[in-house]
């Protein structure tokens, strides 16, 4: 499909991490872009404030008369849409063209150099720090990413001298099989979105299409342990953390005033000294990956090493809202028990000895109800639990599905759970937060900023 040809291109589920970057692209190009979303955020301010009108009705009489000529009027949407949409149900009653966000990447990658960065978790931090590094170098691209780059303070970069593209290959409905990427990564293949794959041998069937549709004179890195689970065209290429059965490993990984000091072996070299200020031990391995692809492609060392070392991070992964002596506070994305279990351990070996208390929201009645046993192991982790509400996003309720079935599997006696509008006074109550943490991919981020205010009047003198 030739995109050019569309003057209107209208969003509905404008304000998702994806759909905005992909809504960014093509308002940069010139093309008149607005949407829908179903809820006002900072991100939706922003499209805004970029040009972009946004409407939070689904309402047919809020789309601009401009977007109701279909001959020159492009309907891209989210599987997350639920299917009584009344716009999405207006534009296919009236025979609009319409893709999914995932044909919309497919096509912009499809004459590029696409690189795609998979996996059920990791992805978001590996496409940025991918992005970056080969932003700051020779190699240079363009990159549509899952989270917001603290960096560029954007989840679009456009470069107009480079055939490279990053993109986050999102395995949630199938989506990065619309995508024959040049190189990428597999970062991991954990049991997840059951309500789409049943089982975890179907997700990892579906893993294995995505890496056979890789071009044949390209490359995939993959987690060590994994590389027998996929088969691919490309050449293959594993990583990890620290084992020297891999090709992409670190070594003398060494803890300095809270940032990573690391040697990473290749096949052919050894880059001595990079230092990652970006925290915690699972953003050592995810920057190995990052590395990987930056080194296949041609990237330097002094390039590597400098622009590793002024990333600053995203928005929601490992993100220091407050970092005093006497009190700390992180914010997480993390919303798989896996997840919960890295980052958890991550902090840990950060701050060695002070008393770690979480906040955890769970996303989506589908996936409380198929892992509430390893939700409550990995909670098991904290010294203190403090459990919110399930937030529903696409889902409607599944009976007899609430936080309550993780909350009576927590062994600690350390636990509560509460409502969102609770939270804020039980952290009040507390006298003795050392180190606070946030999780979950809901709405939970809309009480980071009330979090930092009350404890930054307790904690911080």
């Amino acid at each position: 499909m030739n995109l050019n040809k569309y003057k209107n291109i209208y969003f509905i589920g404008a304000g998702g991490i994806g759909m905005s970057a992909i809504a960014r692209y093509f308002n940069q190009t010139g093309k008149n872009v607005s949407g829908y979303d179903k809820t006002q955020t900072t991100l939706t301010s922003e499209l805004i404030a970029e040009g972009i009108s946004i409407c939070f009705d689904d309402n047919i009489a809020e789309i601009p008369e401009l977007y109701k000529n279909k001959e020159n009027t492009l309907i891209i949407y989210t599987p997350a849409i639920p299917a009584d949409s009344n716009e999405l149900n207006y534009f296919k009653e009236n025979n609009f063209d319409i893709l999914k966000r995932s044909e919309v990447l497919g096509i912009l990658t499809q004459n590029k150099k696409g690189i795609a960065i998979a996996g059920t978790h990791g992805k978001t931090t590996i496409t940025t720090i991918t992005a970056h590094l080969l932003k700051n170098s020779q190699v240079d691209c363009s990159a549509f990413l899952g989270g917001i780059s603290k960096n560029y303070k954007s989840n679009l970069l456009v470069s107009n001298n480079s055939d490279y593209i990053v993109v986050e290959a999102d395995e949630y409905d199938r989506s990065f099989l619309k995508l024959f990427p040049y190189a990428g990564v597999i970062s991991a293949m954990d049991a997840d979105h059951l309500d789409i794959y049943k089982d975890l041998s179907n997700l990892e069937q579906s893993f294995s299409e995505f890496a056979n549709q890789f071009d044949e004179k390209g490359f995939l890195i993959i987690k060590k342990g994994l590389e027998n689970k996929v088969n691919t065209k490309a050449k293959k290429f594993t990583y990890s953390l620290d084992d020297e059965n891999s090709d992409f490993y670190a070594k003398n990984i060494r803890l300095e005033n809270y940032a990573y000091i690391f040697d990473l072996i290749t096949p052919e070299n050894v880059y001595p000294n990079l230092k990652l200020n970006f925290p915690g031990l699972l953003n050592v391995e995810n920057s190995i990956a990052a590395l990987a692809i930056a080194t296949k492609l041609g990237a330097s060392y002094n390039d590597l090493k400098k622009s590793l070392e002024n990333f600053t991070g995203i928005a929601r992964r490992f993100d220091i809202q407050i970092n005093t002596e006497k009190f700390i506070y992180i914010d997480d994305y993390a919303h798989h028990p896996q997840e919960l279990s890295t980052v958890i351990n991550s902090v840990k070996h950060l701050y060695k000895g002070k008393k770690i208390t979480g906040v955890f929201q769970p996303h989506l009645y589908s996936r409380t109800q198929d892992f509430q046993i390893e939700f409550a192991e990995s909670l098991d982790m904290l010294d203190d639990i403090i459990l919110l509400d399930i937030y529903p996003a696409r889902e409607l309720p599944i009976e007899g599905v609430t936080s309550k079935i993780i909350f009576d599997k927590i062994k600690n006696k350390n636990k509560v759970i509460c409502t969102k509008d609770e939270l804020i006074e039980i952290i009040k109550s507390r006298n003795n937060l050392e180190v606070l943490l946030t999780l979950g991919a809901g709405d939970i981020d809309t009480l980071v900023e009330p979090i930092k205010e009350v404890t930054s009047r307790k904690f911080i003198k």
